[in-house]
């Protein structure tokens, strides 16, 4: 089978990152290495990920990336994953719950002949909101898509080769070719997913969807920076007052 790696950045997730590495020990394709990147944690969260690691049903490296921001630990540990043979790459958050058929969609997906990008299905976690909560997510969401395919700056004559659809940075796999071939993920703070995004279309017109690549996503932003506030970081905005982002 093919070599896939999984990465999955960590900044301050002592608390939340074991659900997701028990959604990953629980997966039907368990044929994959994982590596977790500290992302400058002062909290257990590195402590959480080595114990896991010691029982895991798979290979697993505890990497430490000192320089803060989503976009440094990524290409940290993909580069890492590439560099150790890795063929194929896919990323999800710590604080995310990947269902149970993930990695095998993003195998899936990938295999065959040619360079190509993944992006599966985000939904919120259940456990986190009611109703009302995950209705405004999926609000969120579809805004940010339906923003993006309008954005002028996003049209296919500023020479990108695939028309814009909005991927998720912590549900998404590459070929580590491609992954090579645009430059990686941008080395800076979260939000990084759009950026990336654009550095593929412009390199190929193989940008997947996966409905069966699913991730439940964390929707504490929301609880954060309420309705407004989160459709205002999803373009590109930050966190305003609010200091560091709370994911």
């Amino acid at each position: 089978m093919t070599a896939l790696w999984v990465v999955v950045p960590a900044h301050q997730e002592e608390a939340r990152i074991g659900d997701t590495l028990r959604a990953l020990a629980a997966q039907h394709d368990r044929d994959f290495t994982l590596v977790v990147v500290d992302n400058a944690s002062t909290d257990g969260t590195g402590r959480v990920a080595r114990a896991f690691a010691a029982r895991a049903p798979f290979p697993v490296h505890v990497i430490d990336e000192p320089e803060k921001g989503v976009g440094c630990a990524v290409d940290t540990a993909f580069r890492y994953a590439v560099a150790r043979g890795a063929t194929r790459l896919a990323r999800t958050d710590a604080d995310c719950l990947p269902r149970p058929g993930w990695t095998a969609a993003a195998r899936a997906a990938l295999d065959g002949p040619g360079q190509k990008m993944v992006c599966g299905r985000v939904t919120a976690r259940r456990d986190e909101h009611g109703l009302l909560g995950r209705a405004g997510f999926r609000a969120v969401v579809a805004g940010a898509a339906a923003f993006g395919r309008l954005r002028p700056a996003h049209a296919r004559r500023h020479g990108y080769l695939a028309p814009y659809r909005m991927h998720a940075g912590n549900n998404m796999a590459i070929t580590a070719d491609l992954y090579l071939r645009v430059g990686g993920m941008p080395r800076r703070p979260s939000p990084t997913d759009r950026a990336f995004l654009n550095r593929v279309r412009r390199h190929t017109t193989a940008i997947l969807r996966s409905r069966t690549m699913v991730v439940e996503n964390s929707t504490r932003r929301l609880r954060a920076y309420g309705l407004l506030g989160t459709a205002r970081w999803y373009l590109d905005k930050g966190c305003g007052a609010l200091g560091e982002d709370p994911r």
